[in-house]
């Protein structure tokens, strides 16, 4: 399946760009590179591409910006970009411009390789944003557009909890570990004790449940994690 694909890698480093191409040609993609945001447009609009690895810190326009014309433009394409920068501001500003999933350098190459593959599982079955718009009780729910309402009034959620709500929907019915919760919205490495999962739990509980006490959407597994059911 992997033959049929197409990537475009936006990077304006040569040496990585170069390791990514090796490496996605070597798992079957077919891969096209350029180097700046100026090039990633052309190339958008000129070949049909089934995902688009996309530097944020590129000379010229930057990613953010490619990001925001190609959706602009009605461009569809699923998009996982690529920075060197860590904050969480910057993930949520790549998410509202509508990227799809968002990479922190330096990053495993085998875990990356994971996740362009779950992307492209995930957009080769229905919309480009898979629960994109969800409602449970009185909660709606935008991902692409980074808002959650509650009784029609817009919640006051923080980056961290958003992109934590965001990846429990995403992976709904499926029991998220601590693990892999803490290094999806923190990027934390397997294993670190912490209680800040906990904590951004029953922060969402006290805003989305209508009984935190007794959640029905945001679960604890025991024993396991957590799983979004709604």
């Amino acid at each position: 399946m992997a033959m049929d694909r197409h990537i475009l890698v936006v990077e304006d480093a040569d040496d990585l760009a170069t390791v990514l191409r090796d490496r996605f040609r070597r798992e079957g993609y077919s891969v096209e590179t350029v180097c700046d945001g100026e090039s990633a447009l052309f190339a958008a609009e000129r070949t049909n591409h089934d995902l688009i690895l996309l530097d944020v810190m590129l000379p010229g326009i930057s990613g953010f910006e490619v990001c925001r014309q190609l959706r602009q433009r009605s461009q569809a394409t699923p998009i996982l970009m690529l920075t060197a920068k860590s904050e969480t501001v910057d993930k949520i500003v790549g998410l509202r411009l509508g990227a799809d999933d968002y990479v922190t350098k330096p990053f495993d190459m085998g875990e990356l390789v994971a996740r362009v593959q779950a992307l492209l599982r995930r957009t080769s079955h229905g919309s480009k944003f898979p629960h994109s718009h969800l409602r449970f009780d009185d909660v709606e729910v935008d991902l692409p557009g980074a808002e959650v309402r509650r009784g029609g009034v817009a919640l006051d959620l923080t980056a961290r909890e958003f992109l934590l709500l965001r990846h429990l929907i995403e992976n709904r019915g499926v029991v998220q570990s601590r693990d892999a919760l803490l290094k999806a919205v923190w990027n934390y490495d397997a294993g670190l004790s912490t209680r800040t999962l906990d904590v951004h739990i029953a922060w969402l509980r006290q805003k989305l449940e209508e009984e935190p006490s007794r959640p029905r959407h945001i679960l604890t597994v025991r024993g396991l994690g957590y799983k979004f059911v709604g």
